[in-house]
């Protein structure tokens, strides 16, 4: 693996689903706690950094009154609102402390639906900096993380899932998706096993003088 034209995608790490008090927390928070994600991103972006890897963030924002939405949204999209989730400028709708982005990283602006490359400007983003290789990470494993994944194997990404850096609001949900349907479209892969690829990469670009 090529530090150099890989990106970790961290989609959705904002404080309405990490965080105490976040409204959308406790329907994440068993799943969150099986798998260790938060920490597990954590220590993945570090090692992405360190690496010379690049960083993207996926946040999901709405103005007040979610006017850039239908006015009778429903499925996914109804829980948001009915919620009041992710309103830009909102403590909810920050990126968790222990994922804040730092210089270098890039922070994608307009991410409105569930598909990262649907409403933001991300695959001119990877394109430039010459990105192959996309590494998935957040919320929700069988909605945003998946709708991402699709799109990142339709474009010609080589695509992988951090499978213990994600969560969704049920176990048996998260478990699903991995299970039956990121093989299909990712090569699903624990963040030990991307780090010590990608530190592998890194290593043998420095024996080559790169």
């Amino acid at each position: 693996m090529n530090p150099s034209t890989t990106a970790l995608l961290l989609i959705e790490f904002q404080n309405d689903f990490t965080s105490p008090g976040g409204t959308l927390h406790d329907a994440v928070k068993a799943v969150m706690e099986e798998t260790n994600m938060l920490d597990n991103a954590a220590k993945t972006a570090a090692a992405v950094r360190a690496a010379g890897g690049c960083v993207v963030h996926a946040p999901i924002h709405f103005a007040p009154g979610y006017g850039e939405l239908t006015a009778k949204p429903y499925g996914i999209l109804a829980g948001v609102v009915d919620t009041g989730s992710f309103v830009e400028g909102a403590w909810g709708s920050q990126i968790v402390e222990a994922l804040s982005p730092e210089p270098g990283d890039i922070v994608l602006e307009g991410k409105r639906g569930l598909d990262a490359f649907a409403s933001s400007n991300i695959d001119f983003i990877l394109r430039s900096k010459g990105v192959q290789t996309v590494a998935l990470a957040g919320f929700l494993t069988n909605c945003c993380v998946e709708s991402t994944m699709r799109s990142a194997y339709e474009r010609g990404f080589e695509v992988i899932t951090l499978t213990d850096a994600m969560a969704a609001t049920s176990l048996e949900e998260h478990a699903n998706a991995i299970k039956f349907d990121f093989p299909m479209f990712s090569k699903p892969m624990s963040h030990i096993e991307f780090v010590l690829a990608l530190q592998a990469g890194a290593a043998a670009d420095t024996s080559r003088g790169y």
